[in-house]
């Protein structure tokens, strides 16, 4: 049996709201649905399932504090089935124009580079600032 490769890394960027409406947004599925563009389903409880952009992405959240940080296992999938699931932690801190929201990243299979180059940003980030300018 081949071992499997993993890498971490951690991104952040200012998204232009307050760090528990960014929190309430990411754990309903209707509010993750119109934050991103896509559809997704939110078991907002420690233990519940979610899935993401239209069922590429799922897991389940390890982790709450509300207003604060999110953890959540998370696979795509692109993931190989013999392959564990990842991991994210999204951290939410007050700043001037909103709010610092970084995502540590971890346990990705080191054959998927595309979520921290261009990833996050393009799906996340993104779409993010661009729903809570108009909310």
């Amino acid at each position: 049996m081949t071992e499997q490769l993993t890498y971490e890394f951690e991104l952040s960027d200012i998204i232009p709201a307050e760090p528990r409406a960014i929190f309430d947004t990411w754990m309903s599925g209707a509010g993750h649905t119109a934050m991103t563009g896509a559809a997704a389903e939110v078991d907002p409880h420690v233990g519940g399932e979610f899935t993401a952009w239209d069922g590429y992405i799922w897991g389940r959240t390890l982790a709450l504090e509300p207003g604060v940080r999110i953890v959540q296992s998370w696979r795509t999938s692109e993931f190989d089935e013999n392959q564990p699931a990842s991991q994210i932690e999204v951290r939410l801190e007050p700043v001037d124009g909103g709010t610092s929201v970084r995502i540590r990243h971890t346990m990705v299979p080191s054959d998927q580079l595309g979520y921290e180059n261009g990833g996050w940003q393009d799906n996340y980030f993104e779409p993010m600032k661009a729903y809570f300018r108009e909310h």
